[in-house]
């Protein structure tokens, strides 16, 4: 029979704290042979978002109570000043069904708040202003499928 290791390697452990810290991510694991390690972090937001509302049942939005995006698009090259996806997952603009979208076009945002929430993996991400300023499109829909990069809001 095997012998199992019970010990908690610590170095494995700040350096996976390290990986989340430089790649933004809000959780991540591992696992080798029979030991798995997972750390995650809670990111503090200004709007606290209910994460058992999506994974519940995200498909129970029905079309008609969809917040609609104004479909105002910015003057010149939209991709200057937008906010790409830093993930592929599926792209919220409010923080539960029927509630009230995070930003509107024409919102003034301050940097680190709540512009949306990007679910990947069946975790909710905030996803936060990386500056102030003045929210001049939103380039997507609620409860849309975006991919990495992808220009999501542009902020002037």
């Amino acid at each position: 029979m095997a012998s199992r290791n019970t010990g908690i390697d610590k170095v494995m452990i700040r350096d996976l704290a390290e990986i989340l810290n430089e790649t933004d991510l809000t959780d991540i694991e591992i696992e080798q042979g029979d030991l798995r390690i997972r750390v995650s972090r809670q990111i503090t937001m200004q709007a606290a978002a209910p994460q058992a509302v999506y994974a519940q049942a995200p498909a129970a939005v029905p079309v008609a109570a969809a917040v609609p995006v104004e479909a105002a698009k910015p003057a010149g090259d939209p991709s200057k000043n937008a906010i790409p996806s830093p993930m592929v997952g599926t792209a919220y603009l409010s923080p539960a069904p029927g509630a009230r979208a995070f930003i509107e076009v024409g919102s003034k945002v301050k940097e680190g708040q709540t512009l949306m929430i990007i679910e990947a993996m069946k975790t909710m991400n905030q996803i936060p202003s990386p500056r102030a300023g003045t929210v001049t499109a939103i380039l997507i829909e609620d409860s849309q499928p975006v991919e990495y990069g992808e220009l999501l809001v542009v902020i002037e």
